[in-house]
């Protein structure tokens, strides 16, 4: 039986991009942005365009808990930094 994927709504622009992201692990915010923008731009022009953030290890425990906080996790404050990187792969 396959699994009923649920509706992301009219928001969404490409909802298959936003479930393959969704698939991969991606928060509903962020999937939902990038498959906005490549329904607005184009997937090859999103595609290339890629991120320049830095790698969540590379990060303090003091900057993924500001992150944390932009983000509302809960907890942040008495988190390992793995916890804190974790909670925010996983956001």
């Amino acid at each position: 039986m396959a699994e009923k994927k649920k509706d992301p709504g009219p928001s969404v622009k490409d909802p298959e991009v936003y479930e393959a992201l969704r698939d991969e692990g991606a928060s509903k915010e962020k999937a939902a942005r990038i498959a906005n923008a490549s329904a607005a731009e184009g997937r090859t022009a999103v595609g290339e365009r890629g991120g320049e953030a830095s790698d969540y290890e590379d990060r303090t425990v003091e900057e993924l808990r500001h992150r944390a906080a932009e983000l509302d996790i809960e907890g942040r404050s008495s988190m390992t930094k793995d916890e804190l990187v974790d909670a925010l792969r996983h956001h």
